[in-house]
């Protein structure tokens, strides 16, 4: 499966630091509220697991696993219940980890060199990152132009005011960004302003259709 086909058309990607278990089933149904329901659950923190797993168990919500750096942590994300699983950089183990479980992979990129070692994993799809540090969409126009048949999904930087030009170029499937599950909502415990952030962040796809 293309890893854009299991967003189901969602186009923005909350990218979800959590290390208190317990507000997993709050953000999940905040996400599911505001229309958006995906989530990346990063493998940042010791509870990054349980985190991906409490998500995971809604029928209403795909999860992912981010930040995974190792093919063990591969195998620890699908246990708990990851859908799609996401790498800052391109690593060959965890790609045919992947592979080997038929479960979609977004390995990270930051130059053209790093895209062909994608292609030659039989990759198409990769995640622009860290997005803003390496030039932004300047930088994904230039790379497009080179690998016309690639796909990309920035991260890193994006803000809500910047993601509808990101979205409006027709090699980006999907942007990943934080801005609906800023590490002080999450905190706060307000869920309100989660939903209301996604719904809001929803309204970003008509901007830009992919080709």
């Amino acid at each position: 499966m293309n890893p854009t086909d299991v967003l189901g058309g969602h186009r923005i990607v909350p990218v979800v630091v959590l290390d208190d278990p317990a507000k997993a089933d709050a953000l999940g149904a905040a996400l599911v509220e505001g229309g958006l329901p995906v989530a990346e659950a990063t493998f940042r923190t010791p509870e990054a697991a349980m985190v991906l797993r409490r998500l995971a168990e809604r029928d209403d919500l795909v999860v992912g696993a981010g930040t995974v750096l190792t093919a063990r942590q591969v195998d620890e994300a699908l246990e708990a219940g990851a859908r799609f699983v996401v790498s800052p950089g391109l690593s060959t183990s965890v790609v045919r980890r992947c592979q080997e479980a038929g479960v979609p992979v977004v390995p990270g990129i930051s130059t053209p060199s790093e895209i062909m070692q994608a292609l030659d994993l039989g990759l198409d799809t990769v995640k622009f990152f860290p997005a803003e540090a390496n030039g932004g969409l300047a930088t994904i126009k230039a790379l497009a132009a080179a690998f016309p048949q690639v796909r990309f999904m920035p991260t890193g930087g994006i803000t809500v005011e910047s993601a509808p030009a990101y979205l409006e170029h027709p090699s980006v499937a999907a942007v990943g960004g934080s801005w609906m599950v800023a590490g002080d909502l999450l905190k706060d415990g307000r869920w309100d302003e989660v939903a209301t952030r996604c719904a809001a962040s929803t309204a970003l796809y008509a901007q830009g259709a992919p080709a």
